[in-house]
């Protein structure tokens, strides 16, 4: 739901912020006071294009904000998350409308494109009137309001896993039979390749091990030398460290023996004199492994060389040359075994067309049984809400489809959502034939017919916020107050604002506002006002009996409000 409107320097708001509330939100207010701008800016939340001619003159930009309560929105969640925009309860949409040219959208501070806010309106509001943003005016629409009111959900997830898991494959296929001519031919020079890289046979690794190897090898002399001295200045030679160690412990123990303070030196000379002694041997024990041996150096030269020979031809390192080796090694055994690949993947597409096909069946069964309830809904609300003889069908076609499945032997297309496409028809006086629900004459009809089938489909219905903008146009007092008791009636299930002329649709409102025009130096601006209970009675007199109020007019809109 919305939960507040800013609008800064937009057509003739100023400025104003809105705080909205669950159920039903009425908006009222004489013609031109500024109501349809409030909706055109709602529009601009949910991605219509936008225009530097509504900025308020003297204004250098103008500036729409939303905040809407989305706690466990699934399906902003999901939007949210493709776009990497961290999902937080609140939704604070944007939208900067520059002079200049120079418009933003932004989704919790983070600038994004407006077809980003586009999607994100297309799950939270649908506005009805005078508008595009009209869901049920969409026909690829028409298959999911179905769906929600036939309660398809899992079986929906069911196909379109499915669906996703038939189009790899087909995918797969399609891909194997492009590869094959190119496999074919490819064989032989593959198979001169793999020999190449077999008869070296490089190990992950192998190249740095030998540099590191040969580095110890090349140097054994030196390090043998170098070994060799440190052993003799630590223990063999004249004189060694050890030696000297030696006479050192012997001197302490006689300094000893006159000042026992110097008690603490003996264990440390000991340690020393143990760590030098054991170090000397690690030196020995190292010294006598150096490998002089000329034969194995030249030979891990001849290894490194071939290796990096490898790399060098194919221009890879041995990590990818083992991939690459890997690699064709698939491409050879595909060519040897390609029949076999495309037999075993055609089994495997047909074997998912078996269980899509399935699925079909019951969506499509479950779609057309429950069609007629909708059908009988919808043309009952109608009539409550004054089309007399309404007529309303939701029919089902074939999808059009290159791809399809096989039903009672005949070839049957197939989409995302199924085998069927489907379209809602509507006739509202007696005799015309039906037509399309997307060709039906916009205004105030229009908005009874999607309060019909929003009311038929709510309890389904995901969509937290609907809109309805001049639902009053042409229609008498006695029907206005059946439209005033099915948006009461809707309220329940979703949040609503709107907008009326009619008093007795006013009287329904659980929170009532009213705009209005104020001029002040020279200049004429829109504002909005939250009513009291007593305002709301003064705002429904008003509509009533026109700008003067009387005790009659008070009396009669405190008896429609209590009348609801």
């Amino acid at each position: 739901m919305i939960k507040s409107l800013e609008i800064k320097d937009y057509a003739l708001i100023e400025h104003i912020r809105i705080e909205f509330f669950p159920g039903l939100n009425i908006i009222t207010g004489e013609t031109g006071a500024g109501k349809s701008i409030l909706i055109d800016a709602m529009g601009l939340l949910l991605g219509e294009r936008a225009s530097s001619e509504v900025i308020r003159k003297g204004a250098a930009k103008s500036f729409v904000e939303g905040i809407f309560d989305v706690t466990d929105n699934q399906l902003v969640k999901n939007i949210l998350s493709e776009n990497e925009i961290e999902f937080q309860d609140e939704l604070i949409i944007r939208r900067e409308i520059s002079q200049k040219g120079n418009n933003r959208c932004f989704v919790n501070d983070t600038p994004i494109p407006l077809n980003v806010i586009k999607e994100l309106g297309d799950v939270l509001v649908d506005l009805h009137g005078q508008h595009e943003h009209q869901s049920l005016l969409r026909t690829e629409t028409h298959i999911d309001f179905l769906d929600s009111y036939s309660n398809n959900h899992s079986l929906l997830n069911q196909y379109r896993t499915s669906y996703s898991l038939l189009k790899t494959k087909q995918a797969e296929y399609s891909d194997l039979l492009s590869k094959e001519k190119s496999v074919k031919e490819k064989k032989e020079v593959y198979q001169f390749q793999l020999k190449e890289i077999e008869s070296v046979n490089p190990q992950l690794g192998e190249d740095e091990t030998l540099i590191s190897e040969l580095n110890i090898l090349e140097n054994s002399e030196k390090l043998f030398q170098l070994s060799e001295e440190v052993y003799n200045l630590l223990y063999e030679s004249e004189n060694s460290v050890i030696e000297q160690i030696g006479d050192i412990e012997s001197k302490i123990n006689q300094l000893i023996s006159i000042d026992n303070s110097l008690s603490d030196y003996e264990s440390e000379i000991e340690s020393a004199y143990v760590t030098l002694k054991e170090l000397a041997a690690s030196i020995r024990k190292y010294r006598d492994k150096i490998n002089l041996n000329a034969e194995e150096i030249e030979s891990k030269r001849e290894r490194l060389n071939s290796v990096n020979l490898l790399k060098k031809k194919f221009g890879l390192s041995i990590e990818k040359l083992l991939e690459y080796k890997q690699k064709i090694q698939d491409e050879i055994n595909l060519a040897d075994n390609f029949e076999d690949e495309l037999i075993k993947i055609q089994n495997k597409i047909f074997s998912l067309k078996s269980d899509l096909h399935k699925i079909a069946i019951e969506l499509s069964n479950n779609r057309r049984k429950n069609s007629s309830k909708v059908e009988n809904e919808v043309k009952a609300i109608l009539k409550n809400l004054g089309i007399n003889s309404p007529s309303f069908e939701v029919r089902f076609s074939s999808v059009h489809s290159d791809d399809f499945l096989e039903l009672n032997g005949k070839k049957i297309g197939y989409d995302s959502k199924g085998i069927d496409s489907i379209e809602f028809y509507i006739s509202t006086n007696p005799g015309e034939d039906l037509k399309p629900l997307v060709k039906v004459a916009s205004g105030g009809e229009v908005s009874r017919i999607m309060l019909a089938l929003k009311s038929a489909l709510a309890k389904n219905d995901k969509l937290p916020l609907l809109i309805f903008d001049e639902i009053d146009s042409g229609i008498s007092g006695r029907i206005a107050q059946k439209v005033g008791q099915a948006l009461l009636d809707l309220s329940a299930s979703h949040q609503i604002i709107a907008i009326t002329h009619l008093p007795q649709i006013a009287a329904f409102a659980q929170h009532h506002f009213a705009v209005e025009k104020v001029q002040a130096d020279e200049r004429t601006t829109s504002q909005i006002k939250y009513l009291s209970e007593e305002e709301r009675v003064i705002e429904v007199a008003k509509l009533l009996s026109g700008e003067t109020v009387t005790e009659s007019s008070l009396q009669s809109a405190k008896q429609l409000i209590n009348s609801k």
